[in-house]
């Protein structure tokens, strides 16, 4: 296996490192029809962090509910459009939130520049020009969408990501400052986000010395943050955090998700779970796929008092579940990685939906 993928261009790490945004944005102003198009979490409408955008006159802002749901392919072809249509083509696009927010600054980047609807990428170097220039700021740590290759969107017919190198931000700012208001909760389950993405990278057949170097200090800053000693919520472990999810996303790509994701992605385009609460949810179940890992995970959840709840599956009715086992049988690069090229001789629908039974 050799992957020759591209990473972030650019990053800046500190606090108080979003106020350089202004200088980093000022060479690209000058390309294209030279306005640049803010992608904000909504959260954010009339908060302070507003005020901070450096927002010129001819520049757009698009506040986004991602509470409502993840991202669409119809979402980005109407953001592209509606952009091309009243103001022509951006100097470049800055996504600001979370991994949702993310996902859609790279996925509206890269449609910018290719036609037809973003239903056609779903999948791995389908895109077939570069996108414009990109910036993401995450607000909220632990799913890695800022240095992933991957764009993942909920299409009629699947839940996939744009995956390229063209995908990757060009810059990225990481101000452990912008993540202090993140609810209990959200911090754990984007933070398990993290500790996921490195057990599976870490327990398919394509870890490597590569993947695993990235997963191994990502888990030691997880315990440190979630179960050791000095654990919590703190300005420390939200740096800490921030530098995690970037070392997790880091050994994903250059390694795989495994069952867990493919799970999630299911529970997603079906119930509209969200992705990280939804990986919570089924990683708790795994403990055939993952093993101590498991218990760990459990333990955190106790040291932080989350509760997840229990016995979901007895309220879904066997179409809702075909229709998950589906979505996620249909994503044969995490199984592979999960239970090696004969995953097909170990793995049917029908074993997959007695995994969702047990959620």
């Amino acid at each position: 296996m050799h992957k020759n993928f591209k990473n972030i261009d650019k990053v800046v790490f500190g606090r108080g490192s979003f106020d350089e945004m202004d200088s980093i944005l000022a060479e690209k102003r000058v390309e294209n029809n030279q306005f640049f198009l803010f992608v904000v979490d909504h959260y954010f409408k009339g908060k302070s962090l507003e005020n901070r955008i450096p927002l010129k006159n001819e520049d757009m802002i698009l506040f986004i509910d991602v509470d409502v749901m993840e991202p669409t392919t119809e979402q980005i072809d109407t953001i592209r459009d509606s952009v091309l249509n009243s103001k022509g083509l951006p100097s470049g696009v800055v996504g600001i939130g979370g991994g949702s927010i993310m996902d859609i600054a790279k996925a509206v980047s890269l449609m910018f520049t290719n036609e037809g609807s973003s239903t056609k990428y779903q999948g791995l170097n389908l895109i077939k020009k570069p996108g414009i220039y990109h910036l993401g700021v995450p607000t909220i740590s632990g799913t890695g969408a800022e240095c992933s290759m991957t764009a993942v969107l909920t299409g009629p017919e699947k839940k996939l990501g744009l995956k390229c190198d063209w995908t990757v931000f060009n810059q990225v700012i990481l101000d452990p400052d912008l993540t202090e208001t993140v609810p209990l909760d959200w911090w754990f389950y984007t933070g398990m986000d993290t500790y996921i993405h490195c057990i599976e990278s870490e327990t398919g057949i394509l870890n490597n010395a590569f993947s695993h170097a990235y997963a191994e200090q990502a888990l030691k800053l997880c315990r440190d943050i979630y179960v050791n000693e000095g654990s919590g919520q703190t300005p420390e472990n939200n740096e800490k955090l921030m530098v995690a999810s970037l070392m997790g996303g880091l050994s994903l790509t250059y390694s795989e998700v495994g069952a867990c994701h493919a799970l999630s992605y299911g529970l997603s385009k079906i119930l509209k779970m969200r992705h990280c609460f939804a990986n919570c949810i089924a990683f708790q179940h795994l403990d055939d796929f993952y093993g101590e890992s498991v218990s760990e995970f459990k333990k955190m959840l106790s040291h932080h008092n989350v509760e997840l709840p229990q016995g979901l599956s007895r309220n879904w009715t066997d179409e809702q579940i075909t229709e998950m086992a589906l979505v996620a049988y249909n994503l044969p690069h995490m199984w592979n990685h999960a239970l090696g090229s004969d995953w097909k001789e170990k793995l049917t629908v029908d074993s997959i939906k007695e995994l969702y039974k047990r959620l």
